[in-house]
């Protein structure tokens, strides 16, 4: 009896100093939870140097990793795999999120630096009250052109883009929401329409569009745009500042009619283990100086009124990327349009795409 005693206190012992050598372990290598953020994020929309600043200032360490669609963002995080702390989703996600009661309401008294948000990006339809997200970035969906071929009054609408001059020239950026959206904006209708007879009328006026269609591509707009071999584009605003950033011959133009205009925004997840980190980091994001050197590097429109007055005015007097309020009052947010007819506009968008083949 004396012996198995013996076994069974060393067997306890033996647990414990395992346990404590991984406790150790996490927190001499920086990787206990109360001392690591983990950031989940679109790939290159921040600036890696206000990570390294955010470390330094705070003691944190940053855990960042990256996804390249607001699908794959929410199938991650329903899974629960891994505990984000903070995550960008846009505007219609925000509305799939909060109704899966995915993320945490925000307490603003531990956001001080958001005061530095403009009016009109708070308090917006798809978050009432800035309940549980920050304004990270916003832009538009539009056209860049290159002033060797063409002119800005080229594309007044986005009905020019059906003409026969363009024929195998227009790079289409790849998506759903926003080729069917051009289709529904050519015919006045909403970006967000649920009307089946206006879906469909938008499909066949934009089966005539295929032909001036030279690629539908993501990330590979930036590259042939900025080689120029291609003269004419539909993308984000913020792909187009960074077009434009590599070619002078580029520019950016938002089709009267209206457009969709987009929100990323900092959420904190249900599951996530670092809360005071999470604030931490939001907060340090919001400083208008940070936001400044952010919006520098990624070059999408800030929300961030206090940043503006560390930005070049030839940034925040460009009209193509922070338009009038005259302007905005066109555009429409995406909204979650719900299985059903997000599913309906997938399978009309990929019709189109082999259309065009």
């Amino acid at each position: 009896m004396k012996k198995l005693r013996s076994l069974l206190i060393e067997i306890v012992l033996i647990i414990c100093l395992l346990f404590l050598g991984i406790v150790w372990l996490e927190k001499s290598s920086g990787m206990s939870d109360a001392k690591v953020v983990n950031i989940y994020n679109w790939g290159d929309y921040i600036d890696p140097k206000l990570i390294t600043k955010f470390e330094k200032e705070t003691g944190y360490k940053v855990n960042y990793e990256t996804f390249d669609s607001n699908e794959a963002m929410l199938t991650k995080i329903r899974q629960g795999g891994t505990s984000y702390d903070v995550a960008v989703p846009s505007d219609y996600m925000i509305q799939k999120m909060r109704k899966e009661k995915l993320l945490l309401p925000l307490d603003h008294s531990k956001l001080p630096n958001l005061k530095y948000i403009a009016p009109q990006f708070m308090n917006l339809a798809f978050d009432p009250k800035n309940k549980y997200s920050v304004p990270y970035f916003w832009g538009t969906l539009g056209i860049v052109y290159n002033d060797k071929a063409y002119q800005a009054s080229e594309f007044k609408s986005w009905n020019d883009l059906w003409d026969a001059k363009f024929k195998n020239k227009i790079m289409f950026i790849d998506g759903a929401r926003e080729f069917m959206g051009i289709g529904l904006a050519s015919l006045g209708y909403s970006l967000n329409s649920k009307s089946d007879a206006q879906l469909n009328e938008a499909y066949e006026k934009l089966k005539a569009l295929t032909p001036n269609a030279k690629a539908i591509v993501s990330d590979e707009i930036k590259t042939y745009m900025a080689n120029e071999e291609s003269s004419v584009a539909v993308t984000f605003s913020g792909e187009a500042a960074d077009m434009m950033a590599k070619n002078s011959h580029l520019h950016y133009v938002i089709p009267e009619g209206g457009t969709n205009l987009w929100f990323d925004n900092l959420v904190i997840p249900k599951t996530a283990k670092n809360k005071k980190g999470a604030y931490a980091f939001i907060n340090f994001m919001l400083d208008s100086k940070n936001a400044a050197q952010n919006t520098k590097y990624i070059g999408y429109s800030t929300p961030n009124q206090g940043a503006m007055k560390y930005l070049p005015k030839a940034i925040t007097s460009n009209r193509a990327f922070y338009p009038t309020v005259a302007q905005i009052k066109q555009m429409e947010i995406y909204e979650d349009l719900g299985s059903k007819y997000l599913e309906k506009y997938n399978d009309l968008f990929l019709e189109l795409k082999m259309y065009r083949k």
